[in-house]
């Protein structure tokens, strides 16, 4: 049996969620609202993917759908296509499809168990988790056996702070049915925990266990890399991600992947290819950022703020399906915008989102606009778990040294270093004004 705890203490993977990150930059945003409306960005990379197997199998559920009104199964399922399509292509505009199916299955049928895993999917990919776990809650209730249901509490558990209930709700989802869900969500609970090796081992498995669609076990595959990367291991990295594009050319998160290795090696020109092939396929916020940032790095200004606008035009699709994005547009405004709008972002995300993501963005948005102090304890809280993520560390370095505490500072930017050299431009440049003494 696959336990999430090895040892007494726990452990986890870097996860999962495509970080939306972004801001309005005001001029920025006029130049690019002037030429090109949100919506048409994405539908304009969307264009240029071929049918997938996952809009085959849509199509002919939309016909079943209109055929047969009152079939809930159908219905629901149809949600569960939307939801995946919106990952394939990254097109927010596919949560109200969704939910609108999942309503009004609900309202037929409250107890209805593939509607209620539905609407519990939807909400944690808004990021509206309070939410998703009442409805996690609820369907658990009803359906005490059915792991996937665990799935939908464990992943608002996490994002709540709410880590030894995960623990339990991921080891009662992996003894009912170990698969390629079971296993990534291990993963993550290991890495989060500081176990890295044992968030490799379950990726592992989950990459094997294979998932319902090609694209679900190719992200799995690129969660593999990006532990890999996460530990420095960039040669078994660049492994996973080019076995992913083999298996699913153009796969835009193993693009990225390949982009964040490039970079780390110091080869920005191949990575800038890279993540601009990435963009045009799919615009999400993190490539877009991680563009932006790569042409900062390397003096192209004009051409960052034009990507950083794209991120702000970006965020209005999300805004619109009434995601939640408060926590990653924090971060950005923290790094790109306005440091006292990003405090303002960051406190009312730490609100909802109480965990150690929640904690870090508050630490570094306090950071960035003057108040390193009041960030220290905060930035321990984000530690707590023993998370090795290089980002982290070198954050809490910035702190440190801001808030004079410069051994410490410098103690910290050594652990980020040792454990991976996969951190932003951004971080890379500001961390090398800041070297140990002889």
């Amino acid at each position: 049996m696959h336990t999430v705890r090895r040892q007494p203490a726990l452990r986890a993977p870097q996860i999962l969620f495509l970080v939306l990150a972004a801001a309005l930059l005001a001029l920025s945003w006029a130049w690019w609202s002037a030429t090109r409306a949100p919506a048409a960005i994405v539908r304009s990379a969307a264009e240029r993917q071929a049918a997938s197997p996952t809009d085959r199998l849509a199509w002919s559920y939309q016909d079943l759908v209109r055929a047969e009104p009152d079939n809930l199964d159908a219905a629901a399922i149809l949600g569960e296509l939307y939801l995946q399509l919106a990952r394939e292509r990254g097109d927010p505009g596919y949560y109200g499809k969704a939910e609108a199916l999942f309503q009004r299955a609900l309202s037929r049928n409250p107890e209805h168990l593939p509607s209620l895993i539905g609407q519990g999917s939807l909400l944690l990919a808004q990021h509206r988790f309070a939410e998703a776990l009442t409805v996690g809650e609820r369907a658990q209730r009803l359906y005490p056996a059915v792991a996937r249901v665990r799935g939908v509490m464990a992943d608002a558990q996490v994002e709540l702070g709410l880590y030894d209930q995960a623990v339990a709700s991921v080891q009662a989802m992996v003894d009912m049915r170990p698969d390629l869900a079971s296993y990534s969500r291990v993963a993550y609970l290991r890495e989060l925990h500081g176990d890295t090796e044992g968030a490799i081992e379950a990726m592992t498995l989950a990459v094997r266990a294979q998932g319902p669609t090609l694209e679900n076990t190719e992200w799995a595959r690129v969660q593999l890399g990006n532990l890999y990367a996460g530990a420095g291991d960039l040669e078994r990295a660049e492994r996973a991600y080019a076995e992913s594009l083999e298996r699913l050319p153009g796969y835009v998160h193993a693009l990225a992947g390949m982009a964040r290795v490039r970079t780390a090696r110091g080869q920005l020109e191949e990575a800038r290819a890279l993540y601009e092939e990435a963009v045009a396929r799919m615009p999400l916020p993190e490539f877009v950022v991680a563009l932006g940032e790569l042409h900062e790095a390397v003096g192209r200004t004009e051409e960052a703020q034009r990507q950083y606008a794209l991120v702000g035009a970006m965020l209005q699709l999300f805004q619109a399906e009434r995601a939640d994005i408060d926590l990653e547009l924090a971060l950005f405004e923290a790094d790109h915008g306005n440091p006292q709008r990003a405090l303002a972002l960051a406190r009312a995300a730490y609100e909802r989102r109480p965990g150690i993501r929640g904690a870090e963005a508050l630490a570094w948005a306090l950071h960035r606009a003057g108040r390193s102090d009041e960030a220290r304890p905060l930035i321990a809280e984000a530690m707590r778990l023993g998370t090795q993520d290089a980002v982290l560390y070198f954050r809490a370095a910035m702190i440190a040294r801001a808030s004079g505490d410069t051994e410490r500072a410098h103690s910290l930017l050594e652990q980020a270093r040792a454990i991976s050299p996969v951190i932003p431009p951004l971080y890379a440049a500001e961390a090398e004004l800041f070297r140990s003494p002889e």
